[in-house]
């Protein structure tokens, strides 16, 4: 005779179902999806994922962050062009400033066999008056000893050198500077000058002359001076003022560039007196 166990507590228990010989298995209601964390829906369990509603907002999200990065490093860039441009522009103007002022430093006292007389010429010079020439002389002639002494030169180093304005060649705003240096100071024939570009963009060049008290437009240095009497002299400062061309109109006129290289060359020392002797 077989005999059977059955459990009593079972029979009538509606969360036990699908029972198949000694497999039991559990119906959901039982709760144990709800406790995984699954999604029970009438078509059965579905997955975890992301709805349209929270893509759209992730969307936006980085949206925003991209427009934000892209004002930060356009910003960036436009500041990196304008340093660059402020650069690139004033990297000739130091330049020039530079030379102008090793120049003035260095001049040589006139009268000597390879220097002349220190004059100047009209000292300013703008577009109009160089409509119709492709050059004009707008500084003085002055002697400076800044000639290198090499093989290859049979000069010394005393040079001639004039600063001039000329009308630029490759439509430019402004005029060219130019810097016009002669070595062979004894010519035979004819002077050779070298015509040395420095920058472009200037409106104005002017010199002005320190005579000790107060800044003069002209300097002559056959005449005589009041205050010593005597020729040949130097001023006691040489000034440089450059104008420079704006290229944005609304900006107004910029201040011009001025220079001041002081003259610390005497083309004659101090003259002493000689004090009478008493009786013995």
């Amino acid at each position: 005779m077989k005999s059977e166990v059955r459990n009593l507590k079972s029979e009538g228990n509606p969360k036990v179902e699908n029972r198949f010989g000694d497999a039991w298995t559990l119906s959901p209601a039982f709760g144990l999806q709800a406790s995984f964390g699954l999604r029970t829906s009438v078509h059965g369990p579905s997955r975890k994922g992301f709805t349209l509603l929270e893509l759209l907002l992730a969307v936006l999200v980085f949206s925003i962050v991209l427009g934000a990065i892209h004002v930060v490093f356009f910003s960036a860039f436009r500041l990196r062009n304008r340093t660059a441009e402020a650069i690139e522009r004033s990297l000739p103007l130091q330049q020039t400033l530079a030379i102008v002022k090793r120049d003035l430093a260095n001049l040589v006292p006139p009268g000597g066999p390879l220097s002349g007389a220190l004059q100047s010429t009209p000292t300013i010079s703008t577009s109009g008056s160089l409509a119709s020439s492709m050059r004009g002389q707008s500084g003085p002639q002055f002697y400076t000893a800044t000639g290198i002494v090499d093989d290859t030169a049979p000069w010394s180093e005393i040079r001639r050198v004039s600063y001039y304005l000329a009308a630029p060649t490759n439509d430019a705003p402004g005029l060219d500077l130019y810097r016009s240096v002669a070595r062979n100071l004894l010519p035979v024939a004819q002077d050779e000058v070298e015509d040395q570009f420095l920058m472009s963009g200037v409106e104005t060049l002017a010199f002005q002359y320190f005579d000790g008290s107060s800044w003069r437009d002209v300097w002559d240095s056959t005449q005589v001076d009041a205050a010593t009497g005597l020729t040949n002299n130097l001023p006691r400062a040489i000034r440089l003022e450059l104008q420079l061309h704006e290229q944005n109109p609304t900006a107004g006129i910029p201040a011009p560039v001025q220079l001041v290289v002081p003259v610390v060359v005497l083309a004659r020392t101090n003259l002493g007196t000689i004090a009478s002797g008493g009786g013995q």
